[in-house]
């Protein structure tokens, strides 16, 4: 599965290839609790059929009632909707309390445009897209670096991101459900390994399945900002590589299995043998994943998951739901009752 945004504008594309009015609307502004976060952007075709989310339904609903279905869909240049403004409209359209979003819509959705920005997406570009809000004109600009939404009296600026890539190491049954997972949290998931009695039992569809070297592999995929490296093997000859090599790239998570006392051990080879000090290493995650008790591969799945996620949306966990945290707690022989883990 691609990320949302690449999914609904390649519908987008779609309709408007297939001769279709579209409007697309961003979430623009928010105040108080909201469903979706700022830019995010759903797509209603003139006949009515919809990609994407803004909120929880209601307001997709109302948009398609208000635009579509009807004998001139709306055209010309951009025009801002603001939901939720009274305690009865945030109830009617499904509002948290208090919450309330603005959202802009825009019309003329230029072909030409819209397939250069997922061609650039697709190679793995971040794109800046310009929207001037007199007259719906859309420019676009490759950056370095994603931005905010921010949105002026004469423009709408939001920035497209590539496919956030995950890379597995081994392709045993937990790499099996955390490449599911995965698939479906949009990420674009590559699992390496050369051990051929674990290839040939892997049959999770949509996953790049290599049996290159895992160090090739991460030079190969030029890890950036948007990628991450989960290592699963238990093999060191396998783990380590990946992550010698991860470890020297931008990738936002790169964490390998094990107990508290296998990862103790990986940081003290990597550091007598492989020149790393505790710092360099401080981007290493191990043992991997939150404390919710797993114990069979799905939850531990479940667990890294959640953890990749959180740092994906830089989310600081509480330390009591850090792994080696919360079984040090456990393990204490005459814990006090206020030590007492919550959530476990």
């Amino acid at each position: 599965m691609e990320n949302l945004d690449l999914i609904v504008l390649r519908e987008i594309l779609g309709w408007r290839k297939a001769g279709k009015k579209v409007m697309l609307a961003t979430v623009v502004r928010t105040w108080g609790s909201s469903p979706r976060p700022i830019g995010s952007i759903m797509a209603l075709c003139e006949n009515g059929s919809v990609i994407g989310s803004i909120s929880g339904g209601c307001i997709e609903d109302d948009l398609i009632r208000t635009f579509s279905g009807k004998d001139q869909f709306p055209s010309g240049p951009p025009r801002f909707l603001k939901y939720g403004i009274t305690a009865d409209e945030a109830h009617r359209f499904g509002l948290p309390c208090g919450g309330t979003l603005e959202v802009l819509l825009e019309f003329q959705i230029d072909v030409g445009v819209l397939n250069e920005l997922i061609e650039q997406l697709t190679k793995g570009s971040l794109v800046q897209r310009k929207c001037n809000l007199s007259n719906g004109v859309v420019s676009l600009k490759n950056v370095i670096t994603p931005t905010e939404l921010t949105l002026t009296d004469t423009e709408l600026v939001n920035t497209f991101g590539p496919e956030f890539r995950m890379l597995i190491i081994g392709a045993g049954q937990l790499s099996e459900y955390l490449a599911i997972m995965a698939i479906f949290n949009g990420f674009n998931v590559t699992v390496c390994d050369p051990r051929e009695e674990y290839r040939g039992s892997w049959n999770v569809k949509g996953v790049t399945l290599t049996s290159d070297m895992p160090d090739d592999v991460v030079i190969a995929m030029k890890l950036d900002s948007r990628s991450c490296v989960v290592a699963l093997t238990h093999d060191p000859k396998l783990d380590d590589l990946a992550l010698l090599d991860a470890l020297q790239t931008n990738a936002f998570y790169i964490g390998a299995i094990g107990s508290r006392r296998n990862s103790t051990t990986r940081h003290q080879r990597l550091i007598e043998h492989f020149g790393f000090t505790k710092e360099s290493l401080s981007k290493l995650r191990g043992p991997i994943g939150i404390y919710i008790g797993s114990k069979t591969p799905s939850e531990i799945a479940v667990s890294v998951m959640a953890e990749i996620l959180a740092v994906k949306n830089n989310i600081q966990l509480p330390r009591d739901m850090d792994v080696a945290a919360a079984k040090i707690a456990i393990s204490a022989p005459h814990n006090d009752p206020g030590d007492v883990i919550c959530g476990i």
